[in-house]
């Protein structure tokens, strides 16, 4: 087996398994190995992510796995990307995810960065307990296309309505696709508070961003 198919191979297995570790390691060696960065990220870390998505939704696989390889994923990712001009990455657009002010949450919103970068999307990850205003400027500031707001609580609920709200003060909404998801979310709350979409799990997350996306002709 060629090196390099070595390498893709290992990084592919270290994601699936969700050790950072081991991706960390495998994706400095594929870089001081001198593969192509963009070959590194579409041969070994996406596949690797891409599987445990299928399996995730397939229900072979835990929430915690999913979790722990979207994690493993992000270490290889946060060295590769410093390597690779951004116009060679290929993505389709730029969504801003976080999660609203007053929450702390952040599993789903990993859950859904890691498929969203799976299948070819610029994530922008804000974080938890994130004002609308800052959702605004991240999203300004990246040429975001679409803003992913996560709640999961009741109680704080009040902040996806917050960044729709914003947007409409400063005469920005019709910029972005404003998405929500949660725990407490449904699609009846979207439409109440004037979101372009409702996702009740991860995959339908990027399959609605997809969407989104198209209507923009950006995809």
């Amino acid at each position: 087996m060629p090196q390099s198919q070595a390498i893709v191979e290992k990084l592919r297995s270290a994601v699936i398994n969700g050790d950072r570790e081991a991706v960390r390691l495998a994706t400095q060696e594929a870089v001081n190995s001198s593969m192509d960065p963009v070959e590194i990220v579409e041969r070994g870390l996406i596949p690797g992510i891409t599987e445990v998505g299928a399996r995730f939704a397939k229900m072979e696989a835990y929430l915690t796995d999913m979790m722990m390889s979207a994690d493993a994923m992000k270490a290889g990712m946060n060295i590769v990307l410093t390597k690779i001009p951004k116009e060679r990455i290929g993505m389709q657009g730029t969504v801003v995810i976080g999660t609203v002010k007053g929450d702390i949450h952040e599993i789903g919103k990993n859950i859904l960065g890691a498929l969203l970068m799976a299948a070819g999307l610029d994530v922008l990850d804000v974080g938890c307990d994130i004002a609308a205003s800052v959702f605004a400027r991240r999203a300004e500031e990246s040429g975001a296309i679409i803003i992913g707001a996560s709640a999961l609580m009741t109680t704080t609920l009040p902040g996806q309505k917050d960044v729709v709200d914003y947007l409409n003060t400063t005469e920005k909404r019709a910029k972005y696709s404003v998405l929500v998801g949660g725990g407490p979310t449904t699609a009846e709350w979207a439409k109440e508070i004037g979101a372009d979409g409702y996702a009740e799990t991860a995959t339908d997350g990027v399959k609605l961003a997809l969407r989104e996306l198209e209507k923009r002709g950006r995809k």
